[in-house]
């Protein structure tokens, strides 16, 4: 009864004790018709996420932050072409891999190439999107979400960042585009809107880093309302995105849960009492 009793309370402590106790995210955000207008709420997430360094391509090599601009992916795998969902995390190692609801995804062309700012899906789209880093943009294609999956650089095995960022262009409509950050245990973190300026060619960043470290396994991002396709008129809000910025992916070890350690106690004590009856 003793070794019970001690199980129970031990259950009690587990049960009053949240999973994950959050300190507050520190979020950075900005819009506004140019890049001037982003540029130093980009350079403060960049020191968030611990300063200047940037890493190269394979492995560690003790950096703290990756980024993603799109402008060195080759023609091959950029408009009309749609780029592989591991290319970064295979073909240039940063550790993301994306997936989405959606039929792939596509890195817009360089001029001379094809179109540029996707209009090769659609020849007004130039004129509504614009570049902060030139002069390639990024998007979902048939869905308006994109999933990151975040790996140790180069290789299957999970892992998990500190926070995430991301530049995106024609944000119109207020608490429409969003990035969503999931756990370890794919819970989620919280939805973070992405601020809106009104007009054509417009940018915006955000950014959310978390003090307890590299906690966030994957992100889901929400561009405006629809997919590319059509035009962007009445309450259609049509978005893509420019940089990515994140911290380097460390190997993913998920806490277990409350019900988790739950069950291993009430296991260990039912075989402690199937001994002492024999």
């Amino acid at each position: 009864m003793k070794f019970l009793h001690k199980t129970l309370t031990m259950v009690g402590l587990l049960l009053a004790v949240p999973a994950m106790s959050l300190a507050g995210p520190i979020v950075r955000s900005a819009s506004g018709p140019d890049a001037a207008s982003i540029t130093g709420a980009r350079d403060q997430y960049r020191a968030d996420l611990g300063g200047g360094v940037v890493v190269g391509l394979n492995g560690l090599f003790g950096g703290v932050r990756r980024e993603i601009n799109w402008d060195g992916v080759p023609d091959g795998f950029s408009a009309p072409n749609n780029l592989p969902a591991n290319f970064f995390n295979v073909n240039s190692p940063r550790g993301a891999v994306f997936s989405g609801p959606g039929s792939g995804f596509q890195v817009s062309a360089n001029s001379g190439v094809a179109p540029v700012e996707f209009g090769n899906i659609n020849p007004t789209y130039p004129g509504l999107f614009a570049v902060f880093s030139a002069q390639r943009l990024f998007t979902a294609l048939g869905s308006n979400i994109v999933d990151v999956n975040f790996f140790v650089a180069g290789t299957t095995i999970p892992g998990a960042t500190t926070g995430f960022g991301a530049v995106f262009t024609d944000v119109d409509l207020a608490n429409t585009t969003s990035i969503q950050y999931f756990d370890l245990n794919n819970v989620s973190l919280g939805t973070f809107f992405v601020s809106n300026f009104v007009g054509n060619e417009t940018l915006s960043f955000l950014g959310v880093s978390f003090t307890e470290g590299a906690i966030v396994s994957r992100v889901r991002i929400t561009n405006g309302n629809t997919a590319l396709g059509g035009n962007e008129t009445g309450n259609v809000d049509l978005v893509v995105m420019d940089d990515f910025i994140y911290g380097e992916p460390r190997r993913a070890i998920a806490e277990p849960s409350t019900l988790t350690l739950l069950g291993g106690a009430l296991a260990g004590w039912l075989a402690l009492r199937r001994r002492r009856t024999r």
